[in-house]
């Protein structure tokens, strides 16, 4: 049976989708994050950690419930356009897309930083570009192919973090735990705001829905095992982390856990853990660069973007066009540098993003509703809560985007329907 023309191929097996979940969640969070919160909250972060998972866990279980029903390509940005409004619809996949392209950037200029720490065999820019073009290459050979290599890379990461917490285990000094709650309760919320951030890259799953085999079993259960996996690993390397280095000397550091990997003695375990972090950080662009293209995809397939971009290619049947410009622009922003203004308004085009999410599975009908409506109430709260403790020059940021997404739409729709008159 053939597919339609906009349709894309189910490929992506149960395995695949956890890799691709557990790609795009252990990046930055883990290598760098853990030791802001630290900062922030002192020991304490591990409580943080353990809340920031709860909330990201009900957001992921209304993902998971809409994506077994819709699964399709987009992700919240369809969830919107079908169960609420389509301007709810373009304002998911708008925040979705600003906030990406820029991350990916600033991930794949961190990435030449690492690999130029291993391998100083050219200058960190030209290892950011050369990175950028290997992936969007290999994403234009099919949705198999780019799940492959993303296992591959997840599993070296998956591995390296191991090594480093058996290797720090037996490190751990019970005295750097106290005091626990040095800056009090608020401490604790500030760092779950900010960790809850490191494990929003579950919704990749959602965004890939329209690729994955058997969506309706296979994707709640990505999405679920993808969460608590990467729970249990912040959690291991967070022990460690604190165990060994103390959470003063991680707020420190730029790059805690090669400090704890420099204060062990098991043998490579400095070189391990920043292939480690190189492999992270080219898993969650490689993982950016799959969801960004499908954003494109799912836009031009609604007409809110050039309707080029739903076009797929019949051979691998992946969107080229969607991969390439999405190649294109992370490489026009490693060239010129981040966009900070997009960057700065991260936290609320990602709190909206699963504000959006939430309502959209509360009006679900109960007939659709997995897990009820408790779930997606709980994560909507959640939400609300993490918005509220935002700094309003964040928030406004983040409004400023939104204005000029739906600025961006009313002209596009605009343009499009006085072509279709002449």
């Amino acid at each position: 049976m053939s597919k339609k023309p906009t349709e894309l191929l189910r490929a992506l097996s149960l395995n695949d989708a956890i890799g691709i979940g557990l790609g795009a969640i252990i990046g930055a969070g883990i290598f760098v994050v853990t030791g802001v919160a630290a900062g922030i909250s002192g020991p304490s972060f591990l409580i943080g950690l353990f809340i920031a998972g709860i909330i990201a866990g009900f957001n992921g279980l209304s993902s998971a419930q809409l994506a077994a029903v819709y699964p399709h390509s987009g992700g919240t940005y369809e969830y919107g356009y079908r169960l609420l409004t389509p301007l709810f619809g373009f304002s998911a996949g708008w925040m979705f897309l600003s906030s990406k392209l820029a991350a990916a950037g600033v991930v794949a200029i961190g990435l030449g930083s690492y690999i130029h720490q291993l391998l100083p065999i050219a200058s960190e820019r030209l290892i950011s570009l050369i990175a950028v073009i290997l992936l969007t290459v290999v994403n234009c050979f099919g949705i198999k192919k780019a799940g492959v290599l993303n296992l591959l890379i997840v599993s070296l990461t998956l591995l390296s973090l191991l090594y480093l917490i058996f290797s720090g285990i037996p490190e751990i000094d019970s005295p750097k735990f106290t005091p626990f709650v040095p800056f009090g309760i608020s401490g604790i919320a500030e760092s779950a705001a900010l960790l809850f951030f490191a494990f929003t890259g579950y919704a990749r799953i959602a965004t890939l829905a329209e690729e994955v085999h058997e969506p309706k079993k296979n994707i709640p259960k990505a999405i679920i095992i993808t969460i608590i996996m990467a729970i249990l690993l912040y959690m291991a390397v967070s022990i460690v982390a604190i165990g060994v280095l103390g959470s003063e000397s991680m707020s420190e550091s730029k790059s805690p856990l090669q400090e704890v990997a420099a204060a062990l003695h098991t043998p490579g375990i400095r070189t391990i853990v920043a292939i480690g972090a190189s492999t992270a950080m080219l898993g969650v662009l490689l993982s950016q660069i799959l969801g960004i293209s499908r954003m494109m995809f799912a836009m031009g397939r609604r007409g809110d973007l050039p309707s080029f971009f739903q076009k797929i290619d019949n051979r691998y049947k992946a969107p080229l066009t969607g991969i390439i410009v999405t190649g294109i622009i992370i490489l026009l922003i490693t060239i010129v540098g981040s966009f900070e203004f997009i960057i700065r308004s991260a936290s609320f085009t990602i709190l909206l993003y699963y504000s959006i999410t939430n309502i959209a599975a509360l009006r679900q009908p109960s007939t659709e509703q997995l897990y009820g409506k408790t779930v997606p109430i709980l994560g909507l709260i959640g939400c609300v809560a993490m918005a509220v403790s935002l700094p309003i020059e964040v928030v406004l940021s983040g409004i400023g985007l939104l204005s000029a997404g739906f600025l961006f739409r009313l002209l596009f729709h605009l343009v499009r329907s006085l072509s279709e008159k002449k």
